[in-house]
């Protein structure tokens, strides 16, 4: 019977213990961003996907952009005052155009400044919510991306591409419909990254920073670096508060059985002490 009930007992700890462990993370993030929030006299969003694992039968999901999303930061834009500044930590492979519109159309109409955080990547949708804040604030090695619309697993502009290389007569008329949904969607994503970028950017740069993330130039997860950013005219820089790196630890990726990645994880402020009998350069 004893031995029945520590079986009970540590079932029970094994099923709460993750629960647990996530309200414990959850206070810590929560805690963070207040502290953020303090230092730096802002309201702070974060939009953090990360991969997680389905708890049966344990494959990955992709988080992406979605309409919750928007409805969730649209609500915590609505509870700002519009003179507080808003901090947005962004992390994202991108998402549904929709979802990223509402989102980047919102934040570029707030009154208070936006600065837009990237410490690892904003891909897509991610780049159009960056080009809606006054700065962009990104780790030296963070990218953004293209934010050329996609029609199923094609890109759009490459479908175009089959109307300009192949005779017409010989195009089937499934690709010939997906050609025409392909130039509307160019037209609406070109047009929508323009009404975003003219709050913070001239006409023609806006146009030109339209046609170039929109049209296909290069593949969808293109890294655009820093440095490539800048050269497109964004407002970019690399002044990254520690504190975001601390609030990125707070969002773990979901484990798997044995980690691709390990290392010590503490600063090297010296190189560290060699066994006996190694040799060192002179």
């Amino acid at each position: 019977m004893e031995l029945l009930n520590f079986v009970w007992i540590f079932f029970i700890f094994v099923s709460l213990a993750p629960l647990v462990r996530q309200k414990i993370i959850e206070s810590a993030r929560r805690k963070l961003m207040v502290e953020l929030e303090q230092k730096r006299g802002t309201r702070v969003i974060a939009l953090i996907h990360r991969q997680e694992s389905m708890s049966i039968l344990g494959f990955p999901v992709a988080r992406f952009i979605d309409i919750q999303d928007s409805e969730e930061i649209l609500r915590a834009i609505k509870l700002t005052n519009p003179q507080v500044p808003i901090d947005l930590i962004l992390h994202t492979p991108g998402g549904l155009v929709l979802a990223s519109a509402q989102i980047a159309a919102a934040l570029s109409k707030h009154p208070g400044k936006v600065t837009v955080f990237v410490p690892h990547y904003a891909m897509s949708g991610g780049t159009l919510l960056a080009l809606a804040a006054d700065e962009i604030v990104m780790d030296e090695n963070a990218v953004l991306g293209p934010v050329d619309p996609q029609i199923g697993q094609y890109p759009a502009a490459s479908i175009l591409k089959v109307l300009e290389q192949k005779d017409p007569n010989k195009i089937d008329d499934e690709t010939m419909i997906l050609a025409d949904m392909s130039r509307k969607a160019l037209n609406q994503v070109k047009d929508t990254i323009v009404e975003i970028a003219c709050c913070h950017y001239k006409q023609d740069q806006a146009e030109r920073i339209a046609d170039t993330l929109a049209t296909g130039n290069w593949t969808h997860d293109y890294p655009i670096s820093v440095q490539h950013a800048k050269e497109l005219g964004l407002t970019v820089t690399t002044d990254m508060p520690v504190d975001i790196y601390k609030l990125m630890n707070l969002y773990p990726q979901a484990q798997s059985r044995r980690p691709s990645v390990d290392y010590v994880p503490l600063p090297y402020r010296t190189p560290p002490a060699l066994p006996d009998g190694s040799k060192t350069k002179d």
